[in-house]
């Protein structure tokens, strides 16, 4: 694949060394200091476009990409009340795309377990559970998207919960999610049930930033021929 590159920091030096390895081509690489290379010219001949940016800019990149028929691979967190928008405008240049909070195959297989959990848990009612990840300093958003899409799943399965909440709010039917940032943690997440009698909880924990670049890679080799919206799911199989 010929890959466009957007965002070039750790994920982005990752992500292109990954790339390299599996035989794909880099052939353009766009961060904060040449947004301007983001456009049509640029763009022609690129089979996808790995977009790991800036909340704020990431919109904008996605719909560059889109309206030129290129495929969009996006990790980028923060901007997610506007997806529905991404969606429409895919959808209207018939191409591809997909987000994930974390193209992590092991936190997917998390969000997988977490789901069903979240759906046994439903009969158990003396169980209370609470959410806490970890990241490094530089991580402008709190929560992260993969606290909030387990919260979600969460809610989804069990009646008790409605949505997430800060861990010091106490606002009824809510999930509690806390955030921790400290030094160059890639990225810890543990979902904890928590009963006067025991406790069960789900943990993953990132060693490095590599299985994050990888499942971009591989969802981006698996939507660069395909089109429409697209999840891990989708990529994983489930």
């Amino acid at each position: 694949m010929n890959i466009a590159l957007i965002g070039y920091g750790k994920m982005g030096h990752e992500i292109e060394s990954i790339a390299l390895k599996r035989d794909h081509l880099i052939k353009l690489i766009v961060d904060k200091d040449n947004e301007s290379d983001l456009n049509s010219a640029n763009l022609r001949g690129i089979d996808v476009a790995i977009e790991f940016s800036l909340p704020t800019a990431a919109f904008n990149n996605i719909v560059r990409c889109l309206i030129e028929n290129v495929p969009v691979v996006s990790g980028t967190t923060g901007w997610l009340d506007k997806y529905n928008e991404v969606v429409n405008i895919c959808n209207k240049n018939k191409t591809a795309f997909i987000h994930s909070s974390n193209f992590s195959i092991g936190v997917n297989l998390l969000f997988r377990v977490n789901t069903e959990l979240a759906k046994q848990m439903e009969k158990y009612r003396d169980y209370k559970v609470s959410i806490e990840e970890i990241h490094h300093t530089k991580k402008l958003d709190a929560p992260s998207g993969t606290a909030i899409m387990l919260a979600g799943e969460i809610a989804d399965q069990h009646s008790a919960y409605k949505k997430w909440c800060y861990a010091d709010d106490k606002t009824e039917m809510c999930i509690p999610i806390r955030s921790i940032r400290e030094g160059d943690v890639p990225g810890t997440h543990m979902v904890t049930w928590d009963s006067e009698i025991d406790t069960i909880s789900l943990k993953h924990e990132a060693k490095n930033r590599k299985g994050l670049a990888l499942g971009a890679i591989v969802a981006a080799e698996f939507i660069h021929t395909r089109k429409g919206i697209f999840t891990m799911n989708d990529v994983m199989g489930f």
